[in-house]
């Protein structure tokens, strides 16, 4: 399996998600934002924390319009895999990849601490490695995590079983405790706690590791 993880100005999570992914044994390649394609042969973009273009406008927002966007956007639509993390998620969601929108956390403060998880899902390659209601912890670093979406589009996520994690307990402000959410041909994962740092015992934990182990070998199965 071969990933590709993407580096804007003030990304600063690009590296550790590309140590997750070689550890969980995909080839990775990466790529700088004034790239205008993906290498060939890429099955999963990984889009990463930080604070792309230092999260002027909206966060993600001048991401969107970088000039690898497009080629994200083509890869989403020729059905590749696509995985943002933080202000990744918010970068899927200013391109139009995932549905809804992050917005500044309830009671305007900066969360940087362990979250714990549930599994709202487990019928994707992102969430194959845990089983559906389990628990896990993963550290949150965020800021603009709240995420909204209307009624009818919460509704629509719920039909279709599109709500990959939420907060237990609530955690920012999120509706419905949302902390993931997958697309609609479920190959787009977008999530605001970080697996990519609990995915080394040295480092802080490992439950974060099952996501990307068991991303790489549904990938590789494909």
């Amino acid at each position: 399996m071969k990933a590709a993880v993407v580096t804007f100005p003030g990304s600063n999570c690009d590296r550790d998600l590309a140590v997750a992914l070689k550890a969980a044994g995909a080839e990775v390649v990466r790529v700088w934002h004034k790239d205008s394609a993906l290498p060939e042969g890429i099955d999963l973009v990984g889009v990463p924390g930080g604070f792309s273009y230092g999260d002027y406008l909206r966060c993600g927002a001048i991401a969107a319009h970088s000039p690898i966007a497009g080629a994200l956007r083509a890869h989403a639509a020729r059905g590749g895999y696509m995985l943002g993390i933080c202000n990744g998620f918010q970068v899927l969601t200013e391109l139009g990849l995932l549905p809804g929108a992050l917005m500044r956390n309830a009671g305007l403060t900066f969360l940087c601490k362990p979250a714990k998880l549930r599994v709202a899902t487990a019928e994707s390659a992102f969430t194959a490695g845990y089983a559906a209601g389990q628990e896990i912890t993963i550290p949150v670093a965020h800021h603009d995590g709240n995420y909204q979406i209307d009624p009818e589009g919460l509704a629509a996520l719920r039909a279709e079983d599109r709500i990959a994690f939420t907060y237990v307990p609530a955690m920012n402000g999120s509706v419905a405790d949302i902390a993931g959410v997958l697309s609609a041909n479920r190959r787009v994962l977008g999530m605001m706690p970080h697996p990519e740092r609990a995915a080394d015992a040295a480092t802080g934990g490992e439950e974060g590791a099952p996501l990307f182990r068991g991303l790489v070998e549904s990938l590789v199965r494909a």
